[in-house]
Formats: C-alpha cells, structure tokens, sequence
C-alpha cells in the first residue's frame, strides 16, 4: 500500500534572500516577506492565496504578522517543529504535507528567517534545547562542544579516519565556489585554511562549522494536482520521517555508546526508506544540514550511505562533487559554505537541483534526501523527487 505522504504535495516555488551577517538591508520579518513574495512568484500563484506557514528552531516570525503585508484573505494553518536546532527542517515539509492533506490548508509556506539583530545569535537559542542543566554544569555552553564531544567518539572509539571530514568541506567550497548566491563564490578553497584556522572546540576549527548569515527562506507547498498547473516543474515529497529513537536524548548522553556517535537518524531513515520503498541506492543527491562537518559524515553514516568501516572509502571529494561523484553533497556549498540561515539553504537547493536550476547540477538527478539535524533532540529527513517514481 503506498503511503499518503507519497507524491501527494509538492513545492511549488522557493524565495531566498542571503546577505553576510549583520548586513541585512531589511529588519527580519520585511525580509521574511520579500522571500514569501519570491516563492509565490516563482511558482506563479498569489501570495494573498496562502493560507498556511510552518517554520522550524524557534523562528521568532508569527505567521499571522505576515498577513497585512501579503494581502492574506484568510490564515487556516499555522505550525512549528519543537526544538532549537535544524533537526525539524525536513519535519516540517511533512506538518505542511499534513495540513493539505487534511483539507486544513490549500498552499502552505516553509520558511526559517535569521537577522540575528533581531533574533540573536543561534548558539544562544540552540542552549535553550540542547544544553541543559546537567550539561551546563560541566562547563559546555556552546553546541560546538557538546557536538565535539560526539565527534571524537565518533573518530576514537569507531575509527572513522577524522581526515575524511576534509574531503566533505572541500566538496562544499567546490560546489560553493560557483554558486552565484554562495558566501564563498568565485573564491578558491585551500585546505590549509582549515587545517590552520583558530580551534573553536577540539577537534573542531573555524573551518568545521557552519557559517552564520541574515537572511530568509521559502518555500511554497500545494497538492500535486495544483503544483502541475503552476509556472514551474513541481518538485514531489516522497517521504518524511521525523522524530526521535528511545534512549536519544541530552539527559542520556553516556547511556549508549553505540548510538551517540551517530546523528541519531538512524530510526528516522529507516522508517523513510519503508514508507517509500527507497533505498540509499535510489538517492541521487543529498543536502545534508551540517552544523558541523563530523556531524555530517554522521548523518551519511546513519542514512546507510556508509558505515564506520568503509567511511573514508565513500566519503572522499571525488566522490562528493556534482560533477561526477557518485554521492553528490550539498550542491549549493551547504551550511559550510554557501551560507547558514539555520539550514533553509539546502531544501531550496533540492528544488532547484531536481529542476535543473542548479549552479552544480547532477546529470539526470530524479531524486534527493533531505537530512535534517544532525544531533538535535528531534531530528527528521525526507526525500524529493522530480516525478512520482
């Protein structure tokens, strides 16, 4: 039996507005708005006619303070994912999916939006979720340290050779240098960068984490059946999946050595690939929200693109690159090196890369796995394609 989610909505349209930090020209919602209007105009519909929103990590943007500047006749849905973190970015494709389905809304909008003026900046709203008081205590107030901490365990109690976290970063600056919209375009990448770059959290450095940019995001959700009369190609939700496996969790970091190396996907991929009957093998291309870059080589591993043995045989750059790798990665430059407005970046890039608008387009790309997280309390993934498999 096919599951509901299968093929029943699809974007329809994606706004991105990017500036560097503390650079916006707009306040937060203003540029949240223009973003909207974006989306809408690429899909060819109305930004009056939206009639529902979802955001992720504590978005600080009401939905129902949007409506005077869209001209909204009438708001029936609005939603958010729990938690501080990307790790609700794929969860809330599916919550507007839901919506649609349901009869609740008719075109719902996926957005995140970050002028940190306004918000602040990200560390200070990831502790409200990740870094509790048991954590605190120790001395660990930034995610950088509690995500270091999984990293070593992930390269000396699993062996993953740590090197092969350059390969992913070089991927990124590769595919970030000839995005037009990307922080690092036009700019060529030397691993001494990284390599010599000041220590933030070992075994982390400047270069291992994810850049901090203002900007907005969207993306407009429909049914398939109206996302096949609009302006542009629709692109299909397979599949979502979001959640959290037992004993995942910050209160419960030391309990299982086994499952904290990882992202704590691995539940959350499992039940992906069953409800659309995909495997990693059918994937063409990944964006990967990568905080930092081990916790991405953790979100491979536990998507089954790799194990701890054979990481660094898949996980190379060769391998990693549009043009030719057999995993193609963050085709946009990622949250390393496009730039990080919390994640919103890489499901944008999946719409254009399964449209064939992307500056580092995958030759005959059908399909592409949206991973959220890595290693937020709730976590979620989901897969795009560019017709009903």
């Amino acid at each position: 039996m096919t599951h509901p989610l299968y093929g029943s909505t699809a974007i329809a349209g994606v706004g991105l507005r990017q500036h560097k930090r503390g650079h916006s020209p707009l306040p937060e919602r203003s540029l949240l708005v223009e973003a909207v209007i974006d989306a809408c105009e690429d899909a060819g519909f109305d930004p009056a006619d939206v009639d529902g929103f979802v955001s992720y990590g504590d978005d600080k943007n009401e939905p129902v303070r949007l409506m005077p500047e869209l001209g909204t006749k009438e708001l029936r849905w609005s939603a958010s994912v729990w938690g501080g973190g990307g790790g609700g970015i794929a969860g809330a494709f599916g919550v507007a999916a839901g919506a649609i389905l349901s009869g609740q809304a008719k075109a719902v909008v996926i957005f995140r939006a970050l002028v940190e003026g306004a918000s602040g900046r990200m560390s200070a709203a990831v502790m409200a979720h990740h870094l509790n008081d048991h954590l605190l205590a120790t001395g660990m107030t930034s995610p950088a340290q509690l995500c270091a901490l999984r990293a070593n365990r992930l390269f000396h109690h699993h062996g993953v050779d740590p090197t092969i976290v350059e390969d992913l970063v070089r991927a990124s600056y590769h595919h970030g240098s000839r995005n037009p919209e990307a922080v690092s375009y036009g700019k060529e990448f030397d691993i001494g960068a990284l390599r010599q770059s000041r220590m933030i959290a070992e075994p982390f450095r400047l270069f291992d984490c994810s850049r901090e940019n203002d900007g907005a995001g969207t993306l407009l959700m429909v049914s398939a059946d109206l996302a096949e009369t609009l302006a542009k190609p629709p692109v299909y939700m397979l599949g979502c999946a979001q959640g959290a496996q037992a004993g995942w969790g910050d209160l419960l970091e030391n309990d299982d050595e086994a499952l904290f190396a990882t992202a704590g996907m691995r539940s959350i991929a499992r039940r992906l690939y069953e409800e659309t009957r995909l495997t990693p093998a059918d994937i063409d291309v990944v964006q990967l929200y990568e905080n930092f870059d081990a916790q991405g080589v953790m979100s491979l591993i536990d998507h089954g693109f790799c194990t701890y043995e054979n990481a660094a045989e898949v996980i190379r750059f060769d391998n990693l690159i549009a043009d030719g790798g057999a995993l193609p990665v963050n085709t946009s430059g990622g949250n390393l090196a496009q730039g990080f407005i919390h994640g919103i970046g890489l499901p944008i890039e999946a719409v254009r890369q399964l449209r064939g608008e992307s500056s580092n387009p995958v030759p005959g790309a059908r399909t592409c796995l949206l991973a959220g997280g890595p290693g937020a309390p709730t976590v979620s993934s989901a897969i795009f394609a560019n017709e009903v498999l």
